[in-house]
């Protein structure tokens, strides 16, 4: 029987949220529903995947076409179901229409709603390709007016189609975070800035944080009208292993506080790096709902420091390819003794993993979990 089937107690708390990721999207975050099993794999290809195996395009119109994603969805959602029976990879198992929006211009929105140019492959998520801001630009960067931002404009207008087509406007868009933002409209100079002008780093930080509430409160504010409502921000800080601690904490944390206390619920992504540098930090931020890390890090003081959050160990591609049988499942057991209750992410997976080793690990999830849930 798969772990989708059975019934777990519910190891949640009210303010958590959970790994997410929809068919060929980038990872996210959602709310924990209570379905969450003591160890929960959350599986994610890469377009290429879908590429290969779907003959799906994932060029521009893939991002501007809300029928076209529906279309596509299918043929990846009966790819999956084929490949891997009885298995939720996707939520391709839950009793929910299409989530048609997260994935929409991949973990590019912030360079598309400030006018950089994207570039669009048809096996991957789009990118921006041009010069980074100039001091100058930096300097004279203001908050995003979304009432009058084209490429917000239009993803109200694919929210009305989706809508017409699916009876739902669920879903989320993938808003990086302050320092990720900073990263891709400055690119490295961001982190020389931190040193040598740490005013301007700070501008572009402020600017970040306050265009990122006020665009994630107006997609809320949209969807709240269809009867979908959300109360959390989740943030990126995929690039922080580029700074010291200290510099984390006194350059950018605030600002991270600063989104904090505009919701309900919030969640830190810190990418697959060894977390413990930055975990005190992170533990100090009020109702903390979300952490990931890698595999690397002090598990257990993970645990110990934030035992509210739901607490998520980025399994990454290489190790699920290239791991011996035996050390994966040790990793899998490693996990359940010292960080569950928790989720296992797998994203980004290529065209190179065998199918066996996803049910393999999925397998060893359920194995692990029925283990240590009620110890």
């Amino acid at each position: 029987m798969s772990t989708s089937s059975r019934q777990f107690p519910p190891f949640i708390e009210k303010h958590q949220l959970r790994y997410y990721i929809s068919l060929s999207a980038p990872p996210t975050r959602t709310p924990v529903d209570g379905t969450e099993s003591f160890i929960r794999p959350e599986i994610g290809f890469n377009p290429s995947w879908f590429h290969k195996f779907c003959d799906i395009d994932f060029s521009r119109q893939w991002h501007i076409d809300p029928e076209y994603r529906l279309q596509s969805y299918e043929k990846m959602r009966n790819e999956i179901k084929r490949r891997f029976p009885g298995r939720n990879i996707g939520g391709i198992l839950n009793d929910q229409p299409p989530d048609l929006l997260t994935g929409v211009y991949g973990a590019a929105v912030i360079s598309a709603v400030f006018g950089q140019q994207l570039e669009y492959y048809p096996d991957k998520w789009p990118a921006y390709k041009g010069d980074y801001l100039s001091d100058e630009d930096t300097a004279a960067l203001k908050v995003i007016d979304w009432n009058r931002n084209p490429v917000f404009e239009d993803i109200l207008r694919q929210l009305e189609i989706i809508e017409n087509l699916t009876g739902s406007v669920r879903g989320f868009l993938n808003w990086q975070g302050v320092l990720n933002m900073a990263f891709r409209l400055r690119g490295q100079q961001i982190f020389i800035d931190l040193i040598v002008n740490p005013s301007l780093a700070h501008h572009l930080f402020e600017v970040i944080a306050e265009s990122l509430i006020q665009g994630i409160k107006a997609i809320y504010a949209r969807q709240k009208q269809s009867e979908i409502q959300y109360e959390f921000a989740s943030i990126g800080n995929c690039v922080v292993n580029m700074l010291s601690p200290q510099q984390y904490s006194t350059h950018v944390l605030p600002f991270d506080l600063k989104i904090r206390s505009e919701f309900k619920h919030f969640g830190i992504h810190n990418c697959a790096w060894n977390v413990d540098p930055y975990i005190e930090a992170y533990a100090t931020v009020p109702n903390l709902g979300y952490i990931d890390m890698g595999l690397a890090s002090d598990l257990n003081k993970i645990r110990e420091l934030l035992p509210h959050a739901r607490r998520n160990v980025l399994y990454t591609c290489m190790d699920l390819v290239n791991k011996p049988q035996e050390e994966i499942r040790n990793d899998i057991e490693r996990i359940a003794q010292e960080l569950a209750p928790c989720d296992i992410g797998l994203p980004d997976l290529e065209m190179d993993v065998p199918d066996d080793r996803v049910i393999m690990i999925l397998d060893w999830c359920e194995e692990m979990t029925d283990k240590y849930y009620n110890l």
